[in-house]
């Protein structure tokens, strides 16, 4: 007798979360037909995305095992997961979860189907104590249809006559069919009357509860297994239609679980064999290039080829619910130039250059690119960043120095290469946000970025016939890097004399505050933090992002102003751990766990990043002692997760169990973090080459072999200087056309001199006061006749005054 549906209770249920951020694998079909991209951790599937990867569809896909009195055991809890992949370098995984208490045993093969958007999961379950028939065991599957939780509908339904689980949102369909029939089913709202619950309270599921409407839902269905058929495969199908999702599912189990992983298999086995062979076996049974490599052509998009995002993964994901639509399944333009230059140093300059394509197809018209961005393009976050403007020119230029962007191709670009350089020059040196997405102002790491791309878009437009152009990106570099140390180095401060040292870079400098002698001088806002507790000094706080200022080729590595920054580094940020020394972003970071191990909520404590062990490998690379560039790689290495995957940062604190955070091991946030896989296999490259494999070479033969420096100061007005430095030519740079009217006699006589407007949309003029007489002031105004208005503030140079504000 059939039951008569009901509305299950506790609609819409509880508030929806993600699930946890320390995935154990990730992968895809190398296929456009497949549009699938999965996730593991805890044994089990969590997210996966289609149609696209930055759509994720589901929370997770677990199963439950019941039993003889009141038997009750869920193997993501109950149970210690082991996982492999199907040979190295390919991300198919098979699984074993063995019952904490030795009850039963869960054997699985996943992977994603090449020919239709079919996820497949091979399960065998093994009784350990008692009879098969003394269990039963049952699939949970919580939809989050799309990039949400809320809003989804489940229900129990047919397709050919077969039961199948169902389950649609915003446009998206999903389809759970099973090889062994279902036996019985439900649907419900997650916490309330969902399966869990069910199979919880009552032993039981209610075939009364098939359909749950609208919100945070979740199905169940028993797998048929016997004591002679032991084994099941499940096909989870998407599609835009219940019906395309079915038959997808349905095609997926016809066909077979063997020649889908067959054909997954050889994809990536072929993908694999092309790169170079930059393979270390250090740690048993994982291949960490081949899991790097993986990785990156994981996060990849299909739909739009050469866009991969940061993560596949959602930061904290189990205390976050549909208010953070993104996490880090997003594209940041810097993480996607990382990930392009991972795909160069192991030899696929054929994924780096489709990146470059895909950065100018999202190019915003004024040459700038977003924080961050949905795949096709749309802006998530507001800011925007200066080093994510400048690094597609470092890309382009990375591909042309190769020789991949030969005269033809480099033409093609050039749009996009002149929108860019534009962007950086009229909008620079001082960023809206720094690299760690939190501060305004002048940033070692940004300003070497942008110094390095305008040299590396100037040899660009060069080779494009462009040499007036590209003579005043080289102007403006020369000028900006003379003023690196003005703006973030500093002397004498009580941390000089803690470690002895005569100077270091600061983390950031604000933007000029009239108030201050210098932007060092300022305060820096530390985000992250209790309210009340968000102010320092500039030049209290450091970061391994000074270390840039080498690995963009601006200043050597053994510089004494850098070999002092690396000690106050390590003084301040240097943690010692199992695995070998890693870092802090930087000192005060409130991005992390509490002290309690509580997750980040929006204050917290910043922990290490492993991606920073592999930035310093680099610069000992550069400095020359390799072997201390191979023990970082180790700890690098040493700092990965069940599988390989690298975290973005690790536990620092006693280990804490029940949340599941260990001494040295990745904590909730981002796992993997694609830049930081990037980043190991650069430095394998590098190790192997013997040099730093992304460093620009105009910078080193430019300013540390010809010490160049340039004959100008620009005053902006996003940068006003005060002092002029002796012999030196003063150069007003604006946005739009002026007169400018000047003195260097407080007004007793005065002259005019007239805006020329470049290539690049900047009116500018030189004044000359490179004779001037040292201590002199120069005064200036401006006429805008645009508008026919005065600017009716006087502003002021010294003239031959220190570098300094």
């Amino acid at each position: 007798m059939t039951a008569t549906p009901i509305v299950p209770p506790g609609a819409p249920g509880i508030p929806a979360r993600w699930t946890s951020s320390a995935k154990s694998g990730v992968g895809t079909a190398l296929s456009r037909a497949g549009r699938v991209w999965f996730t593991i951790s805890h044994g089990i599937l969590n997210e996966i995305y289609y149609p696209r990867v930055d759509s994720a569809c589901t929370r997770d896909l677990g199963l439950i095992v019941t039993g003889k009195d009141g038997y009750f055991s869920e193997e993501k809890r109950d149970a210690a997961h082991a996982i492999e992949p199907f040979e190295d370098g390919v991300p198919a995984y098979r699984l074993v979860n063995t019952a904490d208490d030795g009850a039963y045993r869960i054997e699985k093969r996943i992977v994603a189907d090449p020919a239709r958007p079919t996820l497949l999961q091979e399960i065998t379950f093994t009784p350990l104590k008692r009879a098969a028939e003394d269990y039963r065991v049952y699939a949970l599957l919580a939809p989050h249809l799309v990039n949400a939780g809320m809003g989804n509908t489940a229900w129990v339904g047919e397709h050919e006559g077969k039961p199948v689980l169902f389950a649609s949102g915003r446009g998206t369909c999903l389809a759970l069919a099973s090889s062994l029939p279902w036996r019985g089913c439900s649907a419900g709202y997650v916490g309330f009357s969902d399966g869990w619950q069910q199979l919880n309270h009552a032993g039981m599921l209610d075939p009364a509860c098939r359909r749950a409407e609208d919100g945070n839902v979740a199905l169940t269905g028993e797998i048929g297994f016997t004591a002679t058929k032991t084994k099941a495969v499940l096909a989870l199908g998407f599609g835009a239609t219940p019906d395309e999702a079915a038959e997808n599912a349905c095609a997926s189990l016809k066909r077979g679980f063997e020649p889908a992983a067959k054909s997954y298999v050889e994809a990536w086995r072929e993908w694999q064999a092309a790169l170079l062979p930059l393979d270390r076996h250090r740690t048993p049974g994982v291949n960490s290039y081949r899991v790097s490599t993986a990785v990156l052509a994981t996060h990849r998009s299909s739909a739009m080829p050469g866009a991969a995002v940061a993560s596949l993964s959602i930061p904290w994901g189990f205390n976050k619910g549909d208010d953070d639509l993104g996490g880090y399944h997003l594209v940041w333009p810097r993480d996607l130039v990382e990930t392009a230059g991972g795909f160069l140093a192991a030899g696929d300059a054929a994924s780096a250059l489709r990146t470059l394509e895909y950065l100018g197809s999202i190019q915003q018209p004024d040459g700038h690119w977003p924080q961050n961005a949905w795949l096709d393009g749309s802006a998530y976050w507001p800011g925007i960043q200066m080093d994510e403007c400048a690094f597609p020119l470092l890309l382009a230029d990375a591909l042309h120095r190769a020789g991949h962007l030969p005269g033809a191709k480099l033409k093609a670009f050039l749009p996009m290469i002149e929108r860019a350089a534009s962007y950086v020059v009229r909008n620079g040196p001082v960023t809206g946000e720094d690299r760690w997405e939190e501060d305004a102002g002048y940033s070692p790491f940004t300003l070497a970025v942008e110094i390095a791309a305008l040299l590396a878009g100037a040899d660009l437009l060069d080779a494009c016939g462009r040499t007036t152009e590209a003579a005043y990106l080289r102007e403006t570099a020369d000028c900006w890097n003379d003023q690196v140390e003005r703006w973030t180095y500093v002397t004498g401060t009580a941390t000089c004399k803690a470690a002895g040292v005569a100077g270091y870079y600061v983390r950031i400098a604000p933007p000029n505050d009239p108030d201050a002698g210098s932007p060092k001088d300022g305060y820096v806002p530390i985000k992250n933090r209790p309210p009340g507790d968000t102010e320092r000094p500039a030049e209290e706080i450091v970061s391994p992002d000074a270390l840039a200022l080498v690995r963009f080729g601006l200043r050597a590595a053994d510089d004494p102003r850098i070999v002092d920054t690396v000690k106050v580094i390590d003084a301040q940020l240097r943690r010692e751990l199992p695995q070998g020394p890693l870092w802090y972003r930087y000192n005060s970071d409130g991005y992390g766990e509490h002290a309690d191990g509580s997750p980040f909520d929006g204050t917290g404590q910043g922990r290490p990043w492993p991606l920073l062990a592999g930035e310093r490998a680099h610069y000992e690379l550069a400095a020359g002692r390799k072997d201390m560039a191979a023990s970082l790689l180790d700890a690098l290495e040493g700092s990965a997760g069940l599988g390989g995957l690298l975290p973005e940062q690790v536990w620092d604190g006693a280990d804490i169990p029940e949340r599941e955070l260990l001494h040295g091991k990745p904590s909730g946030s981002a796992m993997p973090l694609v830049w930081a896989h990037s980043e190991h296999i650069k430095l394998l490259r590098s190790l192997r080459d013997g040099a730093v494999f992304d460093m620009p070479p105009q910078g080193v033969k430019r300013y540390i072999e010809d010490n160049t420096l340039s004959p100008f100061r620009t005053w902006r007005f996003n940068n006003k200087i005060r002092a002029l430095p002796e012999g030196k030519t003063l150069r007003i740079e604006l946005l739009a056309a002026a007169t400018v009217h000047w003195s260097a006699d407080n007004w007793a006589t005065a002259r005019d001199s007239q805006t020329v407007e470049n290539a690049f949309g900047i009116h500018l003029v030189d004044l000359p006061t490179a004779g001037l007489p040292s201590g002199s002031t120069l005064i200036f105004t401006f006429f805008w006749p645009g508008t026919g208005d005065w600017e009716n503030v006087d502003f002021s140079v010294i003239s031959g005054g220190q570098d300094s504000q």
